[in-house]
């Protein structure tokens, strides 16, 4: 039985599709675009998908005939990616009719970075990401922890009762809904099968691959690199390619939503500031699963923990920013005297919000430093909140506007 996630992106949807005359909703394959968009349909929407090698010949050799439709129905098409050629007619389209809700496109491809596409519809789109499944979202929780964290964390805080050992198996599991249902050793091979579909199909639609094997060894490498700064040199030094080429396939996997780079904050006047972009992949499972981490070997093991849970906690995040509607920015920060804050969340009024991942269970006040001196030298003029989450089970002040909290307060209800 399929299960139906309350997605945190739906309302955003459904207020785009009232103003808006087309939306395109994106994001990688199998993170419940489809399901998603057809919940949002009525019975006067047609539905075509571009995978079919039919409807997509009849897409490419007649584009404008291929986005008519009838004026009081939508026109949902899916894997706009594979037709990018159909961007030009509808804009035709909603050029000559500005009434809201005519097309919904899905992709599961950044179609503005392939090097086909020459339309925008700069003006007549809503461009919204769908990433794989939140911790909250599995469990109908609201997306409220970057609006609470703001106010300090004020409110009454539940010890959590969620320990450790359990949390590396959620960041383990991933959010892949299909993934998600499915045991360890299935979870795993669904994971392999899914990398090897992209590179076999999907792939092939954004840049020219010439060495297939090259590819899957940069997949692995970029896998144990999440959390890392983006060093494309040291990135390439055990695999047999060349830097432009490098360079051509990173962008591809990012197009394909499979790994993203976070900006370093440099919002200040502060001049050793680092500049340099930090690299995720977009799900800890599919990491989990590349890097074929087991639990009892990994539990003990602080760097590969610590990598699984910053990867987790960077989807989880991310996801919020994306609700937001951009009222929040996310950021990392660090400087040449290697001082780092993990994630630096920026609103829309300039308040920051610093948040420091520890994947152990106790905290102390070294736990503290970077956030401390960022407050007091960086900050010192705007309003600022520091927290470290931990996979402990307690919540406390831990100085001026400094707080400790449980890691699944992420996802509380």
């Amino acid at each position: 039985m399929t299960i139906l996630y309350q997605r945190w992106q739906k309302q955003s949807i459904e207020k785009s599709m009232k103003n808006r005359r087309v939306l395109l909703l994106s994001g990688p394959r199998q993170c419940g675009k489809t399901t998603l968009a057809k919940q949002l349909t009525t019975k006067n929407t047609v539905y075509r998908t571009l995978d079919d090698l039919a409807v997509r010949t009849l897409a490419e050799s007649d584009p404008h005939g291929f986005v008519q439709h009838s004026k009081n129905s939508m026109l949902m098409i899916d894997e706009i990616q594979r037709a990018p050629q159909l961007l030009s007619a509808i804009k035709l389209v909603v050029d000559e009719d500005t009434q809201p809700g005519q097309y919904l496109l899905t992709g599961s491809a950044n179609i503005q970075s392939l090097p086909s596409v020459q339309e925008s519809l700069a003006g007549r789109i809503t461009k919204i990401r769908l990433r794989p499944l939140t911790q909250g979202e599995i469990i109908n929780a609201k997306p409220t922890f970057i609006e609470r964290a703001f106010l300090g964390m004020t409110e009454t805080i539940n010890p959590s009762l969620i320990q450790r050992k359990t949390i590396l198996t959620l960041a383990m599991r991933g959010g892949f809904p299909e993934a998600v249902k499915l045991a360890a050793n299935e979870r795993e091979q669904w994971h392999h099968d899914y990398i090897n579909a992209l590179l076999e199909r999907d792939l092939r639609d954004i840049t020219r691959i010439t060495q297939l094997h090259a590819m899957q060894e940069l997949i692995h490498t970029l896998a144990a690199w999440s959390g890392k700064f983006m060093d494309i040199s040291a990135i390439g030094s055990g695999l047999a390619i060349q830097r432009p080429t490098i360079e051509s396939y990173i962008n591809a996997l990012e197009a394909l939503y499979l790994i993203e780079r976070i900006p370093p904050w440099t919002h200040t006047d502060y001049e050793r500031v680092g500049k340099q972009s930090k690299i995720y992949m977009t799900d800890a499972g599919m990491m989990s699963a590349i890097l074929r981490y087991r639990l009892d070997r990994i539990e003990m093991d602080a760097d590969r923990s610590g990598k699984l849970i910053e990867t987790f906690i960077f989807n989880e995040l991310a996801t919020l920013i994306d609700v937001s509607n951009g009222k929040y920015r996310l950021y990392h920060y660090r400087d040449r005297e290697k001082r780092e804050i993990d994630f630096l969340i920026e609103r829309d009024d300039q308040a920051l919000l610093g948040i420091e991942i520890k994947a152990g269970s106790a905290i102390s006040e070294a736990d503290f430093k970077h956030l401390k001196w960022f407050r007091d030298n960086i900050a010192k003029n705007k309003s600022f909140i520091g927290i470290v989450l931990y996979t402990g089970s307690q919540a406390g002040l831990m100085g001026k506007q400094l707080y400790a909290i449980p890691m699944s307060i992420l996802w509380q209800l």
